[in-house]
């Protein structure tokens, strides 16, 4: 019963962000560097109107301050 604690509070995403940031920071510097670079995201999208493919436009990831 206690296993599944953590979801009365969390979603299961947000408890998976927790449990990698808590990783990360066990790291030694240079692993943790490596791990954060792994974690960053962004994104690209594209609009198509009239059957024809718009610009491209990238949305990186927001830096995260501390």
């Amino acid at each position: 019963m206690t296993q599944a604690a953590w979801r009365q509070f969390f979603s299961y995403n947000r408890y998976t962000a927790i449990c990698g940031r808590a990783t990360r920071s066990a790291l030694k510097e240079s692993e943790r560097v490596k791990a954060e670079r792994r974690g960053e995201t962004s994104l690209r999208y594209q609009e198509w109107k009239d059957g024809k493919a718009g610009e491209q436009t990238s949305i990186k990831a927001q830096p995260k301050q501390q």
